[in-house]
C-alpha cells in the first residue's frame, strides 16, 4: 500500500506504510529518548497521527533538517524496522544500496528522492499554499 504526504490535492509518495512507519520508528528510537513524539511532536505526532497544521510548518522543517542532520551520523545497519518490536528486521536485511551510507539517506523513494526530499517540497507546498499536510494512505 502506497503512502505519501498529502497537501490539497497534491500526493508526494513515500512508499510502502511498513517503511514509512520504520522511517518515524527510527526517527524515535534514536532520537527521542523520553518515548514517541517527546521532542518532535509536530513530525512525529501532528502528521504521523493526524494532519500538521501549515502555520506549524516553519517550525516541523527546521526539527526535519535537525532530524536529518542526526541521523546522518547513524549507519544504515541502525535502522528501526517497528519500534514496537526493535527485533524486526527490513525484508532485505543488511543488503542495500551502496548508496546508502547512513539513516538520512536509507528512506529513499523509487525514484531516489529521500523521504527528507520529499517532505520538504511537500512542506514548502503547504506553507506556500496554506494547506494542512497528512499522510496519506491510497
Amino acid at each position: 500500500m502506497a503512502v505519501g504526504i498529502l497537501v490539497d490535492c497534491f500526493f508526494y509518495e513515500l512508499g510502502h506504510s511498513d517503511f514509512v512507519h520504520s522511517f518515524f520508528s527510527t526517527i524515535s528510537y534514536h532520537l527521542e529518548k523520553e518515548g514517541w513524539g517527546t521532542k518532535y511532536p509536530l513530525l512525529m505526532n501532528d502528521l504521523y497521527y493526524d494532519k500538521l497544521n501549515w502555520q506549524n510548518i516553519p517550525v516541523a522543517k527546521a526539527n526535519l533538517i535537525e532530524i536529518e542532520q542526526e541521523l546522518s551520523k547513524y549507519s544504515p545497519e541502525s535502522v528501526i524496522w517497528d519500534i514496537d518490536d526493535i527485533s524486526q528486521k527490513p525484508p532485505w536485511g543488511d543488503q542495500f544500496s551502496s548508496k546508502v551510507t547512513n539513516l538520512a539517506n536509507y528512506f529513499a523513494t523509487t525514484d531516489g528522492k529521500t523521504f527528507f526530499e520529499v517532505i520538504r517540497t511537500a512542506m514548502d507546498v503547504a506553507e506556500e499554499d496554506k494547506c494542512d499536510m497528512k499522510i496519506h494512505k491510497l
